[in-house]
């Protein structure tokens, strides 16, 4: 079993109606977080949540590239940009977290993806990888040493959240069964997971914590 300490704090990443069932960009089977991040959430002495949160137009949107569809890919800045269809418009419905998701606990709602120029997987930095969202001074400011990271998707969001939260020196816990990935390309789920085992994320059930 894993205790949770009086430092920990469940993240939940990006649970939102666009990336749940009958939402713009669902993730297959993404509303299955919500009853399991429900159970646990009141386990956590804090938890928090991120929130993509987009300008209309903005340039990861397939429909800002004429020619362009969803799910393809342009080159930006040497990196290559996956084309969504648009999602989680600022103040939409689509945008807001999902209705049965128990949101009284959180002590704080982190929107990203705020820029219309830049992407914003992780909650700790967008795509540019220099450019902070903030997360990592309000987590100390809080006393914050473990994150338990749970949602949506697991090769994306969750993924980039889990490595920029070791880069930045806190011990990472992913809850496997409280995210769900969109596994496109076939195989990217495993080898996100295998990619932040060996970066130092720990990997866990919810059935394996343990209050503290």
């Amino acid at each position: 079993m894993e205790k949770i300490e009086r430092s920990d704090l469940l993240l939940v990443i990006d649970v939102q109606n666009d990336f749940c069932p009958g939402g713009a960009l669902p993730v297959p089977d993404g509303g299955a977080v919500v009853p399991v991040i429900n159970r646990v959430i009141g386990l956590f002495p804090a938890a928090g949540a991120t929130q993509d949160w987009h300008p209309a137009g903005h340039f990861s949107f397939a429909s800002s590239h004429p020619g362009k569809k969803p799910f393809e890919t342009i080159p930006w800045h040497g990196q290559e940009q996956v084309l969504w269809p648009d999602h989680c418009l600022q103040g939409s419905a689509g945008a807001d977290l999902h209705p049965e998701l128990e949101a009284r606990p959180l002590r704080f709602l982190l929107r990203k993806g705020t820029r219309r120029d830049v992407d914003s997987y992780s909650g700790f930095l967008e795509n540019d990888h220099r450019t902070s969202t903030g997360l990592k001074g309000l987590l100390q400011e809080l006393g914050v040493r473990r994150i338990f990271v749970a949602g949506l998707a697991t090769d994306y969001c969750v993924r980039a959240t889990v490595l920029d939260g070791l880069e930045a020196g806190f011990r990472v816990a992913v809850l496997v069964d409280a995210c769900r990935g969109v596994d496109v390309p076939a195989g990217s789920v495993k080898k996100a997971l295998e990619e932040m085992r060996s970066l130092g994320a720990l990997l866990l059930e919810t059935r394996d914590l343990s209050a503290g």
